[in-house]
């Protein structure tokens, strides 16, 4: 292994440990004890040492959100791919979703809460996204109808699982009908198919 190789390993490594440390304490504190400061404690490391691997929290926030996304796929192709029909496919999906977003909530709000530093929805998206925006349009895709775009419709329903998650999460909606709910979009979403 050469010095260089080594050298790499070893950032990527402090890379993850700090990525790894935020979302630990934002799990357990929330996003506001998560300073520059306090991660240089946590992980052993000077500010300045955090500093050389990212710009700032915001910077490191967005790190924590595109590791989500990719773990955000994970589940969601899981969910899909053991599906036994398309319909089954959409539900188990949403389930994974709101799952997700309920036992991960400082995770799921850098992803999609919290003001990040990334390009949604464009081509220059870091991977991790494209993928779990991916998965999300295997599944609604076949529930399109004649004219339909798919990416919309996926936007769509996305939105909606999205606003399920917050909304109950937040206690807006009972979480005792969370259920039901679900049921309902999923219902009245794939009717046409």
């Amino acid at each position: 292994m050469t010095i260089r190789t080594r050298r790499e390993r070893e950032r990527a490594e402090r890379e993850q440990l700090i990525v790894t440390a935020a979302r630990k304490l934002a799990e357990s504190e929330g996003w506001s004890a998560v300073t520059t400061r306090r991660l240089a404690s946590e992980v052993e490391y000077s500010q300045p040492v955090l500093y050389s691997h990212f710009k700032g929290r915001d910077a490191i926030m967005a790190a924590v959100a595109v590791e989500g996304c990719g773990e955000l796929a994970t589940a969601l192709r899981a969910a899909r791919t053991a599906a036994k029909d398309e319909r089954g496919a959409l539900a188990a999906l949403s389930r994974a979703y709101t799952d997700f977003a309920r036992e991960r909530p400082a995770l799921y709000d850098a992803m999609f809460t919290h003001a990040v530093d990334l390009p949604f929805a464009t081509p220059e998206a870091p991977a991790a996204l494209h993928e779990a925006f991916d998965e999300l349009r295997l599944a609604v895709e076949p529930m399109a109808v004649d004219g339909d775009d798919p990416v919309l419709l996926t936007e769509t329903y996305w939105a909606s699982l999205h606003g399920l998650a917050t909304l109950t999460r937040s206690d807006r909606l009972p979480p005792e009908a969370h259920d039901r709910r679900l049921a309902l979009l999923i219902g009245h979403f794939a009717s046409t198919h």
